[in-house]
């Protein structure tokens, strides 16, 4: 019987089930996966990035390679709801094209060669971000590599400007003299920038950890 719940529920949460098929290793579950929302996360991205795109008429094929990378690199997990999935996906194609966009427009660099997440490699945990999901009380203690991920996916959800600061201090290893410049403020104010972006990061982690996605994608 409760094998038979489960086929049940797959059946009844195809979102679930195609991101399943590609954690576990099914190389088409992603094509599938890039062809349902490719055109409405490109739609997405060029309305909030086009200005910031250099090659706006490959604006669709940018979006999709950086999709790829991002279902490849980014941390795994399952989530139930299709508008949620593409939302989520959405962001964090965004986030990586923006970042290169914003930083490294001066070196006119390919943008397609410069996707990446700038972040470790993720682990092999795969996060369960439905509500049914959720520990009822305090979250579980993950191991090292999960909580990572958490971390990341969390990361994901910032506003940019907190995102790229926390991202610069933690991941890229800059001191807040280098990252001043970078936001156009004193080094003391970097700081003071870092110092209120990482609640923010703890709130959406908090947010993800007990299934609220929705809450998660809001500003």
């Amino acid at each position: 019987m409760p094998a038979q719940s489960d086929d049940t529920e797959l059946c009844m949460n195809p979102t679930r089930d195609l991101l399943r098929r590609w954690h576990e290793g099914d190389a088409t579950a992603l094509g599938e996966l890039v062809a349902q929302d490719a055109t409405w996360i490109t739609d997405h991205v060029h309305r909030r990035l086009g200005p910031l795109l250099r090659r706006r008429a490959d604006t669709q094929d940018i979006v999709q390679h950086t999709l790829v990378e991002v279902l490849k690199s980014g941390p795994r997990f399952l989530v139930d709801d299709r508008e949620h999935l593409r939302a989520l996906l959405a962001r964090m194609v965004e986030n990586v094209l923006r970042y290169h966009a914003r930083h490294d427009q001066q070196q006119k660099r390919d943008v397609r060669r410069e996707v990446n997440l700038q972040m470790p490699t993720a682990s092999n945990s795969v996060l369960m971000l439905s509500p049914a999901a959720a520990a009822p009380g305090p979250a579980t203690v993950a191991n090292a590599a999960e909580t990572r991920d958490w971390v990341r996916l969390a990361l994901e959800l910032l506003d940019p400007d907190d995102r790229d600061v926390i991202q610069w201090r933690e991941y890229d290893g800059l001191s807040f003299a280098e990252i001043a410049p970078r936001l156009g403020v004193s080094e003391a104010h970097a700081r003071v920038r870092f110092q209120r972006a990482l609640p923010k990061l703890g709130r959406k982690l908090q947010q993800l950890q007990q299934g609220k996605l929705g809450d998660a994608l809001a500003p």
